[in-house]
């Protein structure tokens, strides 16, 4: 779909928004894991299930409702989801137990998959296809000043008012993600083709596809074994004290802003040699982090760093699946999109629960070199798919030349 340049920058503006409240809602618990695992006497890795679920819901909601709903008018689904999205919230705030607590995440969490993966395809078709990523960096920039600001100011909340208040906060964000999905996005979408058992088989089973799902779930889950743990690690590693570290979330959620628009920008070319490079880059930060986590000033510096690697790879992974998938079933790139969402959500759920695991056997101080094994494993995967991705283009240019 082509539309002019205004309306195309108002619809991203909407996709936003929409991401910045689910992105809020989604990492909020990072913030509030301490608080909430002292109100309903619970352990903090227990506690960190509120993420570890929330993630598998996306993750299993994501294809499954992408698909169920691929008939449907895209804006009518945009709205749908927001609505969900306020009812899973506004459960999570009265909630007075962990079940309830885990049930209303799971209910956020359907919402927050098949945005992501239409958000994204949407994205992609209001631009020309030079700006694919960007355009989807811009979707995902929501996401990254939900870190930037809802995070810490969730976090702010919850320390001040009770970690519940700051569901209160989410839910008034939802509504305007609502408001701003009826007035901005445009009626007139591109509809996506229903897509069929057969089609989705066949995204099941392509190798070059499962292996960029791969590659996303320990690529971009490799960060959760240290983020989800973040406010424990910097208070009882580093030192620092409870106020101060919504401050550091806050300069972290700027690092992940800053890395995620020039993840965009680098991937808009070729997307596979990029994310290349990022692993390893965001491996060797990860690394690193283990030695410098028990001091303020390296620790700080180190952990910028990992914000600025943490979100630079979702948009070339993003849009590395959409490539694939118009080249191999171009039926189904919606939910090629959905899966890769929750291929996202895996590694989120792997890295948390194996974060969870690390904190309560050898220590939260070892979650750093771990995540940096799954990253690098995700690097050495990336250059298998760099050189078959060479293949194709060699078998391109024969196949034109014969022609």
């Amino acid at each position: 779909m082509s539309i002019d340049k205004k309306r195309s920058t108002f619809a991203l503006l909407a996709l936003a928004i929409s991401a910045f409240a689910i992105g809020t809602t989604e990492f909020v618990s990072v913030g509030l894991l301490p608080l909430i695992a002292q109100d309903l006497d619970i352990s903090v890795s227990l506690a960190g299930l509120t993420i570890s679920l929330y993630a598998i819901g996306v993750m299993i909601g994501a294809p499954i409702l992408t698909s169920l709903t691929s008939r449907l008018p895209r804006k009518t689904v945009l709205i749908w989801i927001m609505v969900i999205f306020i009812i899973g919230n506004s459960i999570a705030f009265a909630a007075t137990s962990l079940s309830v607590l885990l049930f209303a995440r799971i209910i956020s969490a359907f919402s927050h998959g098949v945005f992501m993966s239409i958000g994204a395809t949407i994205a992609a078709d209001l631009v020309p296809e030079n700006r694919r990523a960007s355009a989807i960096s811009i979707m995902f920039t929501g996401l990254t000043v939900a870190t930037i600001t809802g995070v810490p100011f969730g976090t702010f909340i919850g320390q001040h008012m009770g970690w519940r208040s700051a569901f209160v906060l989410i839910v008034i964000i939802g509504v305007i993600g609502l408001v701003s999905n009826s007035l901005l996005i445009p009626s007139n979408l591109r509809q996506s083709a229903p897509t069929t058992l057969s089609d989705q088989m066949k995204l099941l089973t392509n190798g070059r596809l499962l292996l960029v799902f791969t590659i996303t779930a320990l690529g971009y889950g490799g960060t959760f074994v240290v983020f989800t743990y973040l406010s424990p690690l910097l208070q009882e590693v580093t030192g620092f004290k409870q106020s101060t570290v919504v401050m550091i979330l806050l300069v972290y959620g700027i690092a992940i802003a800053m890395g995620n628009m020039l993840g965009g920008k680098l991937a808009n070319k070729n997307p596979i040699d990029a994310l290349f490079y990022m692993f390893i880059a965001q491996a060797v930060i990860l690394f690193l982090l283990t030695f410098t986590a028990p001091f303020k000033v390296a620790g700080l510096i180190t952990i910028i760093l990992m914000g600025i690697f943490a979100f630079m790879n979702v948009p070339g992974l993003q849009v590395y699946v959409v490539i694939l998938a118009e080249r191999f079933i171009p039926r189904a790139i919606d939910v090629a999109s959905a899966i890769n969402i929750a291929a996202f959500n895996a590694g989120i759920a792997i890295g948390s629960y194996l974060g969870g695991m690390v904190t309560d056997s050898i220590g939260i101080i070892h979650t750093p070199w771990i995540g940096a094994s799954m990253v690098m494993f995700a690097a050495i995967l990336t250059g298998i798919a760099r050189l078959l991705e060479r293949k194709d283009h060699v078998t391109i240019h024969a196949l034109k030349e014969v022609m």
